[in-house]
């Protein structure tokens, strides 16, 4: 994306004084967060039966998948009360990983209106 942002802004009308600074701080920026991103640990998540849900070996509470087509929002609440998300895209969570979260947890349906 960095690449991409190097590339928009050279392609702009932006003066060339302004815009290769930019561009190579985009670049740079893009570098920095895909190695920070790199770097960071893989979460593990256990969703057992009885409600528990366990997120790196501690019991969170409040915690939730919200589906918007094959992607998936998990939101919980860690032991020191802050909100914690991840968010899986189709391509990094493989399908029978997907289908395997559906069938943990339970379904929500929406309230019927009344007639």
């Amino acid at each position: 994306m960095g690449v991409l942002a190097a590339l928009s802004l050279i392609a702009s009308d932006l003066r060339p004084t302004f815009a290769r600074p930019l561009a190579l701080f985009a670049v740079g920026w893009g570098a920095a967060l895909a190695w920070r991103e790199s770097r960071r640990p893989k979460t593990c998540f256990v969703i057992p039966t009885d409600g528990q849900v366990r997120v790196d070996g501690v019991v969170v509470s409040a915690f939730r998948v919200d589906w918007r087509g094959t992607l998936a929002f998990a939101r919980w609440i860690d032991s020191e009360g802050r909100t914690q998300r991840r968010v899986w895209w189709p391509d990094t969570l493989p399908r029978h990983r997907r289908r395997e979260l559906r069938l943990a947890l339970p379904v929500e349906t929406a309230p019927r209106a009344a007639l």
